[in-house]
């Protein structure tokens, strides 16, 4: 009987695992084949059991796997993913930075002191992400010479941008805190991926960093761009001050087209134009709605090398900020294969007062730059990517591009005497230009440039301080940086 049975369950297996079996000899009685059957039936539905139940664990884990956080490096950074089960990422965080070392070599001595030298221009930790799918948050803070010019030995950590973006389509955004006010062309271009070391002499009639509220978006893939906002207000150049100094806001607004970018035209496609401007009021006399600082004690307005070359200055009485104060700034920019260009011009039309007397003073600027990448490479509005990146031992060395720029600020006549000492204070300044970039990969940049300026009017040779020693002679510097941007 027990042999029977061992049979009886070779051939059970037999039928489930479907290999051809004849029916023993024995099991010719009905009862012995119903048998066999119900116990056919019973082992195959528990392989069919045992074969969904592992379908159902392979499924799982494929879910939780799209789920599970994920952690990638790379040339854009450190970025924290963690899905939603869907497409869409629900939660995501980028940890980038900026970190540049310059020098700046003067062609004299009569410069001011510790102009000339090492300076650590930025390090700035950037901190960015995603929370529930469409909002967006950025925190950028500086520690290195967070003023531009400053030549104290313990430069203050300042926060150039803190704001939280809510994203409902490219088209549609809304975003609050501080942030680049949308006037300049070059102001709104990254740190890290500007032309030279400094901006022009157009970006010293322009805001800088300002908080304020903003609704903002690209129609059409980017054919159009918008951004418009209201903002507490600030000088040209300056970053704010984290209050407001004045009762009245200011309305800022930008629009940008590249009306050839979906029409098939290479030639074209990265062609585009736009116009920007501002306008806000003041019940409350102030300095800090004049220029920023920048290379000077006072209000004013600085050169390529960072010093400054006009001051609101008067003979007696200071000079603030009264009334009006509109900004407007058509501008331009055209990418095509190594080739690029960038054309922008500024009008800072300033209301101030000193005691009995006031004006509305109408500042301008202009400049125009370009660049040719040697090896070949793409240039754009976001920098080179390299397309050999440097490794000498396989003959590569990155991507290599000239740059030149020319640019003129003048200062409206009606600022002297009674705003600005004319002994002092130059009534305009010329600059041009010329550089070597080396992109060696897509994070390490090298550049080398030489800045030439002269100026209309200003101080005696015989003057020592800024603007009066600056504007008494033309300034020529050198300047270097290494950079890391990721």
């Amino acid at each position: 009987m027990k042999k029977k049975q061992v049979k009886l369950n070779r051939w059970i297996l037999a039928a489930v695992l479907g290999v051809p079996a004849t029916l023993p000899a024995w099991a010719d009685d009905a009862a012995d084949i119903a048998a066999l059957k119900a116990q056919i039936q019973e082992l195959d539905q528990k392989v069919r059991i045992l074969e969904r139940n592992r379908e159902l664990d392979q499924e799982s884990a494929t879910n939780t796997a799209k789920t599970q956080p994920q952690i990638t490096v790379g040339a854009n950074g450190f970025s924290f993913v963690n899905f939603s089960g869907t497409s869409d990422t629900n939660f995501a965080v980028g940890i980038h930075g900026v970190l540049q070392m310059d020098t700046r070599t003067f062609g004299n001595d009569d410069h001011i002191p510790g102009s000339s030298g090492l300076l650590l221009r930025r390090a700035r930790p950037i901190l960015s992400g995603t929370v529930y799918r469409n909002f967006d948050f950025l925190f950028v803070p500086d520690f290195g010479n967070a003023a531009p010019g400053n030549t104290s030995a313990t430069p203050t950590p300042t926060i150039y941008d803190a704001l939280i973006n809510y994203r409902y389509s490219p088209a549609l955004q809304f975003q609050a805190g501080k942030f680049k006010a949308p006037v300049g062309l070059e102001q709104l271009q990254a740190d890290a991926n500007i032309a030279f070391n400094e901006r022009s002499l157009v970006t010293d009639l322009v805001p800088n960093r300002d908080l304020g509220i903003e609704l903002h978006g690209d129609l059409k893939g980017g054919l159009l761009s918008y951004a418009a906002g209201v903002f507490n207000g600030v000088g040209d150049a300056r970053n704010t001050s984290n209050y407001s100094f004045q009762d009245n806001r200011e309305f800022d607004g930008r629009l940008f087209a590249q009306p050839f970018k979906n029409l098939g035209q290479p030639a074209l496609k990265n062609l585009g134009v736009g116009l920007a401007g501002s306008w806000g009021s003041s019940s409350v006399t102030n300095t800090l709605g004049l220029p920023n600082t920048t290379g000077g004690s006072l209000a004013g307005y600085a050169t390529d090398g960072q010093q400054q070359f006009f001051a609101y200055n008067p003979l007696s009485g200071q000079v603030v900020a009264a009334h009006t104060h509109w900004r407007l700034s058509p501008q331009a920019a055209y990418y095509h294969g190594p080739f690029d260009l960038l054309g922008e011009y500024a009008i800072s039309d300033q209301g101030v007062a000193n005691g009995v007397h006031s004006a509305a003073l109408e500042n301008t600027a202009w400049e125009i730059s370009g660049g040719w990448v040697l090896t070949g490479e793409d240039a754009s509005f976001n920098g080179v990517i390299p397309k050999h990146p440097f490794d000498p031992r396989q003959g590569n060395w990155g991507a290599f591009q000239v740059i030149a720029r020319y640019a003129e600020l003048n200062i409206d006549r009606a600022a002297f005497p009674y705003f600005s000492n004319p002994a002092t204070s130059a009534s305009g300044a010329q600059s041009w230009a010329v550089g070597l970039n080396w992109y060696l990969n897509q994070n390490i940049r090298a550049d080398a440039s030489f800045s030439h300026t002269t100026f209309s009017g200003g101080g005696p040779s015989s003057a020592t301080s800024a603007p009066g020693s600056v504007s008494s002679h033309p300034e020529d510097v050198f300047f270097t940086r290494l950079q890391l941007a990721f």
